[in-house]
């Protein structure tokens, strides 16, 4: 059973039932019968029906014909309502910031991505999101009293329960600053703060690479390289939130100064940052490379893939680089950690084989046998969008759960179109 949700000490046995049961329907997928529902839960159907009333007369859930029934007449099953409400989710990068409205079933009803650079600092990075936030409510005949709640991710180790990042490489200015206190205050809503690896990594296993997986590892390879990681179906932040920071393993103790001040971390050979780094370097070498013909300022991750993608050997040979190290930090992760999955994802991954497949050789030379073999390296299903939909997750996470506690509460059905989410 699946449980996202955190619920006080005191609350009864049929409140902590109620919201199981809502995960359950939730991740099902395909919905849930009310026979299937109680013998996962071990209750009986009085019992259950006591709890399914609940949530339709909240309006949470639904009955609806089931539409994976093979033949014959559909059987009844569960659903979470998805006009229940609304919620927002923002995926903040080193570079980019996408913002998407959903429903109560993580459908996507508008998406939006800026350019935007963490490097301003808290205060002006903030208002940023603010204004971008309101002006796509706004634009949706939508206010901010709308959204039930908003799920961020920001690219540093995240103390949950204090809604901060502590000592965060990329991002500057921000370290200890209440974000999730000020976007409180500045929204009225309930707001969930994570790293954005570990969004990723839920993302992926509600709707994704990871669907119905114990434990995965979702290795988010962008300006930087984190990790996140799901044990037993819990997201793992470690004690401080700074579990899963794969991009600063040493690599090679004497290598390049990385952001976080040591030298040699896996970032600095194989981040998008580092990839960039190399590809000027090569512009300006006098080796025949496709990049000598773009301004070297102008040279990016996109750039040399691109190059790569066109036949560059040069490209192609940083990019392989690139994998063989990220796989070496990978196959230690595998070693350790023993998941069943391992889902490459973030920008960089995009490139396609020229990084995969020399991590997966890596793996395969240097992870121990029996973790190697039960283990399924693949790249993200929903692609640049498994940190925001991750978000919306636990917006809906914190959305859904308070919404099932209001008794005959009524909510505002908004009529949007919906984006496909994969």
């Amino acid at each position: 059973m699946s449980t996202f949700f955190w619920l006080p000490a005191d609350y009864n046995v049929k409140s902590f039932n109620k919201h199981a049961a809502l995960d359950l329907i939730r991740f099902s997928g395909t919905g849930m019968s009310r026979t299937d529902l109680a013998e996962r839960m071990g209750l009986t159907r009085a019992a259950l029906s006591l709890i399914v009333n609940d949530l339709l007369e909240n309006k949470v859930v639904l009955e609806a014909e089931s539409r994976s029934a093979p033949s014959g007449r559909p059987p009844i099953v569960l659903e979470i309502n998805p006009e229940r409400g609304l919620v927002g989710a923002i995926d903040l990068g080193a570079s980019h910031m996408k913002i998407a409205l959903a429903d109560f079933a993580a459908r996507i009803h508008q998406e939006s991505e800026f350019q935007f650079d963490i490097k301003n600092g808290p205060e002006v990075s903030l208002a940023n999101v603010d204004q971008n936030l309101r002006k796509m409510l706004t634009d949706q005949g939508l206010a901010m009293s709308d959204l039930c709640s908003i799920g961020v991710g920001v690219p540093g180790p995240v103390i949950t329960e204090a809604g901060m990042v502590v000592a965060p490489p990329i991002m500057p200015g921000w370290d200890r600053y209440p974000i999730r206190d000020s976007l409180e205050k500045m929204w009225l809503r309930p707001v969930t703060l994570n790293n954005d690896a570990e969004l990723g990594a839920l993302g992926e296993w509600a709707y994704g690479a990871g669907r119905g997986e114990k434990n995965i590892a979702y290795i988010k390879v962008g300006s930087g390289i984190g990790a996140g990681l799901i044990l037993n179906k819990q997201i793992y932040g470690g004690t401080m939130g700074a579990a899963g920071e794969i991009g600063h393993l040493t690599i090679d103790e004497n290598g390049p100064l990385c952001d976080c001040g040591n030298h040699g971390c896996l970032e600095a050979f194989a981040g998008g940052h580092a990839i960039a780094k190399q590809g000027q370097i090569l512009a300006i070498s006098g080796k025949r490379t496709l990049l000598s013909d773009i301004p070297v300022d102008k040279i990016s991750t996109l750039e040399v893939a691109e190059a790569a993608r066109r036949g560059d050997l040069h490209a192609q040979e940083l990019l392989r680089r690139a994998g063989t190290y990220i796989g070496i930090a990978i196959a230690g992760l595998i070693n350790l950690f023993n998941p069943s999955v391992v889902i490459i994802g973030g920008g960089v991954s995009q490139v396609g084989d020229i990084l995969t497949v020399p991590i997966r050789q890596a793996v395969r030379e240097r992870a121990m046998r029996a973790s190697e073999q039960s283990v399924r390296i693949t790249t993200s299903m929903l692609g640049r969008r498994s940190v925001l939909i991750g978000a919306i997750v636990q917006a809906v996470n914190v959305a859904i759960h308070i919404a099932a506690e209001k008794k005959n509460s009524s909510s505002k059905v908004t009529v949007m179109e919906t984006l496909e989410v994969n």
